[in-house]
């Protein structure tokens, strides 16, 4: 080369701004510029006549040996950036990214090759930051160049669409665009190359994206262009909007289902001021939303409940729900609404409370029929009340026993009840004493107790056992049309004069049995079956009491009440009757007590409360009694014995005619019965009482005698004179009877 030409070309050389290096055709430095001095940290002539490859980290020498013999036998002009990773070495032993163009030369010396070589570093580090920035975004992000080639995706796009990042860089996107929507992408891309523009997310488009698995799914995508060297790339920022537009559905869905409701409904802040009005409660109130919005609440009570808003404010403000509040309510046209109404808060993301709703609901109709119903139920309570008094009647008064007896008709609940009890006068001084409990209310439950009422009575009459008795009124409940009916009862026979009870309790609470200065108990008695049941053997008990003991019946109002234990109830009605049979207590006071210690809500009982209490005499009855055997002799021992008696006890005028009953009976005992005959004689301050026991089933029956018969003509006696007369079943045969007014 001339000298002025290699003048000229080492001055291009120095004025280059890159690092240049001339090397021949076996790889050694021949050239370098000012500018590879700095770069590479050596003097020059410490590079000159030495390999290229001391500028090339070791790890690359054998490859860039390979790379520089290949560029040797394929000589064409390389441009910078020719996407290949190189980096060179400085003397100090630092590796730096570069990138290197080449050209090659015709000498006469041979083939020389011109390097450029640029230091990359600043860019790298810029790089790697846009490429941190890019994998930290949120978003998926997807780079793409002037042509739709993607040339850069971050994690999150993987994450997104499913593919590895190779699997998407140098494809087109509309890899990631559903098939259908493929064309007018590209229109759309090209479009957008001629109008760049940033495009924010959410901009009103419906856009979708499309997995690798063939599922479509909502995004927003925002774009934004980017002017680069290698010219234009556009940023596409992708959401998933899937969980937004399944919540903007369930809110149209809910806020559709709220204007439609049929009940009005409003929302309100905390200071009252009304922000929402659905259809219904236009309807409800009158106002159109128009009218009410930004007003206060207040519009819609009167004035005596404006304080009541600001109650209701205050509590929605401490974050308290109020549940079917009922009150009135003001319409435009002024007319007042029975409403019932529930609020709740609406709470801020972050918990506080900022405003409540109110789901208001006209019950002006359900009031009426409540007051229709009430009115109905107390007419219907008053009807069974009046019936079930009435059948139940006022129990007699019975000679030598006194008796107190409460009735309470539940105030709560279904209505009137079947409670009952009744004193039977059973001749010969005894009384029989029943109590019952029909489950359930009302007219029926009333009905059926009046059925058992009037059937237990006229069974009792006959002078039948307890037992024989409840067997029978199970018969009876079998035949009432009420279907699966129970009924506890409990039938106490006394026999005053012999201090005996003789009890059967089917399914009935225990009697009890209180005697001054000795306490309360329990009365023991077989445990029965309720009358209903079926294929019950009822069994019953006799016991002796002593004189003054009151007898203490009850029904389940009176110790099952809500919240109690009805052995707990049970213990304390007995402690309860102890402490009020320290001394002789009066017996109506005492029933009183007994209902205010164990009702003290008087008016709040939810089932009917009844007490009956019994005492029996205080002093022994005059008795006499004798066994007599079934001869004839007998007849005149027996009459002999009862004038002894009524001599004794000062009952002349009524001995002739209780002697010649006496006959009468005793003579027809002897003559059809068998085994010894009882003779048991009892006096009253009021009236006298014979009884004749013997061994026969056989009841006596009244027979119409011809005029030359001499029997007959007994029982017609016996019915013309006796005040009272009757014959009863006894266990060991039967029992006849007859009383005379003193």
């Amino acid at each position: 080369m001339p000298a002025g030409a290699e003048e000229r070309f080492r001055g291009l050389l120095e004025a280059a701004p890159d690092a240049m290096v001339i090397v021949d055709d076996t790889g050694t430095i021949r050239l370098v510029n000012a500018q590879t001095e700095a770069l590479f940290g050596y003097r020059r002539e410490e590079l000159l006549g030495h390999p290229v490859e001391l500028l090339v980290p070791g790890r690359f020498r054998a490859h860039h040996t390979l790379h520089r013999d290949g560029y040797a036998a394929n000589r064409q002009v390389r441009p910078m950036g020719a996407e290949l990773e190189l980096h060179g070495l400085r003397k100090n032993g630092t590796e730096f990214p570069v990138e290197i163009s080449l050209s090659p030369l015709e000498t006469a010396d041979g083939l020389l090759v011109s390097a450029a070589v640029r230091d990359v570093s600043d860019r790298k580090a810029a790089e790697e930051r846009f490429r941190g920035l890019l994998e930290a975004a949120p978003d998926a992000m997807v780079i793409v160049d002037d042509t739709g080639t993607i040339r850069l995706v971050n994690a999150q796009t993987e994450a997104l669409f499913g593919y590895r990042r190779e699997e998407l860089l140098g494809h087109p996107v509309e890899l990631l665009v559903p098939g259908r929507f493929r064309a007018h992408h590209t229109m759309h891309r090209d479009g957008y190359a001629a109008n760049r523009q940033v495009r924010p997310m959410g901009a009103e488009l419906e856009l979708h994206g499309l997995r690798k698995n063939g599922t479509e799914f909502p995004v927003e995508i925002s774009l934004s262009p980017l002017e680069t060297a290698d010219g234009l790339l556009v940023s596409a920022a992708v959401r998933d909007v899937s969980d937004r537009k399944r919540a903007e559905a369930r809110i149209n869905e809910l806020a559709g289902l709220v204007e439609s409701s049929q009940d009005a409904i409003l929302a309100k802040t905390l200071d009252g001021e009304i922000t929402y009005w659905n259809a219904a409660a236009q309807r409800l109130y009158g106002y159109t939303r128009a009218e009410v919005m930004g007003r206060h609440v207040s519009l819609l009570a009167t004035t005596e409940r404006r304080e009541e808003i600001d109650t209701l404010l205050d509590r929605l403000r401490r974050g308290e729900k109020v549940e079917h509040f009922e009150t009135l309510r003001l319409t435009r046209s002024g007319d007042l609404l029975d409403v019932d109404i529930t609020l709740w808060p609406t709470r801020a993301p972050d918990g506080s409370v900022v405003g409540a709703c109110a789901i208001v609901r006209d019950i002006s109709d359900r009031k009426k029929a409540e007051e229709e119903l009430t009115f109905l139920y107390e007419q219907q309570r008053h009807i069974a009340l009046t019936l079930q008094r009435s059948l139940m009647g006022t129990p007699p008064a019975i000679p030598g026993l006194t008796t107190a007896s409460r009735y309470r008709p539940a105030t709560q609940g279904a209505g009137v009840g079947g409670d009952w009890f009744d004193l039977i006068p059973l001749g010969a001084g005894r009384v029989g004493v029943l109590i019952g409990d029909v489950m359930g209310r009302g007219l029926e439950a009333a009905a059926v107790m009046g059925q058992l009422r009037s059937a237990a009575h006229a069974l009792a009459k006959t002078g039948m056992q307890p037992r024989q008795l409840m067997q029978s009124l199970e018969t009876v409940v079998g035949d009432l049309d009420v279907p699966d009916q129970l009924v506890t009862c409990c039938y106490v026979v006394i026999s005053a004069d012999a201090g005996e009870v003789t009890v059967c309790s089917a399914g009935h609470l225990p009697t009890l049995v209180a005697l001054p200065g000795s306490g309360a108990h329990q009365l023991e008695a077989p445990v029965n079956a309720p009358l209903g049941v079926g294929d019950v053997l009822y069994e019953q008990a006799t016991a002796v009491i002593p004189p003054g003991a009151t007898l203490v019946l009850y029904t389940d109002g009176l110790i099952e009440t809500p919240g109690t234990d009805i052995e707990d109830q049970l213990g304390r009605l007995t402690a309860t009757l102890a402490d009020l049979f320290a001394s002789a207590p009066d017996l109506e006071v005492t029933a009183d007590r007994v209902l205010a210690a164990l009702l003290p809500d008087a008016e709040g009982h939810n089932d009917d409360v009844t007490l009956l209490l019994t005492r029996l005499p205080d002093a022994p009855l005059a008795t006499a009694a004798i066994d007599l055997p079934a001869v004839p002799e007998s007849v005149p021992e027996g009459r002999a014995f009862l004038s002894k008696a009524l001599t004794s006890w000062d009952c002349a005028p009524t001995a002739d005619d209780a002697r010649l009953l006496l006959s009468e009976i005793l003579t027809n005992a002897v003559q059809h019965a068998h085994g010894p005959i009882g003779l048991h004689v009892c006096r009253t301050t009021t009236e006298l009482t014979v009884e004749i026991s013997d061994h026969s089933t056989h009841l006596p029956r009244p027979r119409a005698a011809t005029e030359d018969e001499e029997s007959g003509r007994g029982l017609i006696l016996v019915r013309a004179l006796a005040d009272d007369w009757g014959v009863r079943p006894t266990e060991a045969g039967k029992t006849t009877w007859f009383t005379l007014k003193l």
